[in-house]
């Protein structure tokens, strides 16, 4: 009656269960989103020879084969946010050789690394925390965005913050003692 593209099978009792999509299409932050269109994106960057993005947790990350010299990831940023909204920029880039694939040919999604520090387009330098209160921030930032550090320059939505762990990130630090709000 309604094609959704989701995929699902009825359990004997009757109920459905959801098993997955019948297209690369993700729903983040309340987007559905065509992982074809933000790979062919990629893809039409100099340096990009193959892209290909997936939804790890709750964050896009890009999977690039490089042609000659790779951007970085500020740059690989900068040149999609041209043509994307926003939300359909990756949080996390990764630079490989060359994409694993399965003995048929397809991509091997459970062979792709997770993204490192390295892969996060902070932009910036990494400077730690100066002071004890820095330092918990820090700790607080880091622990909400899952990431292994925090530097007193980075930016929260480069290293994969997005509105719901912003409301996660002032309870943390309310809870802590440091008085937010969502616009700070």
């Amino acid at each position: 009656l309604y094609r959704s593209g989701d995929i699902a099978r009825r359990r004997l009792d009757g109920s459905l269960e959801f098993v997955g999509r019948a297209d690369d299409q993700v729903k983040i932050r309340g987007f559905r989103v065509e992982l074809g269109e933000i790979e062919a994106a990629l893809a039409a960057i100099d340096g990009v020879r193959e892209a290909r993005v997936l939804l790890r947790g709750d964050i896009l990350v890009a999977y690039l084969t490089p042609d000659g010299q790779l951007p970085a990831p500020a740059q690989l940023r900068a040149a999609l946010s041209v043509g994307l909204p926003e939300y359909m920029i990756p949080a996390a880039f990764v630079p490989l050789d060359k994409l694993p694939l399965t003995v048929n040919g397809k991509l091997d999604r459970r062979a792709l690394p997770a993204p490192d520090a390295q892969a996060l387009p902070t932009g910036a330098a990494y400077v730690a925390p100066r002071t004890p209160d820095e330092d918990r921030i820090a700790a607080i930032w880091a622990a909400v965005l899952g990431v292994e550090r925090v530097g007193i320059h980075d930016s929260f939505f480069d290293l994969g913050g997005h509105s719901i762990r912003a409301v996660t990130l002032v309870g943390a630090l309310r809870d802590a003692g440091y008085p937010a709000a969502i616009r700070d």
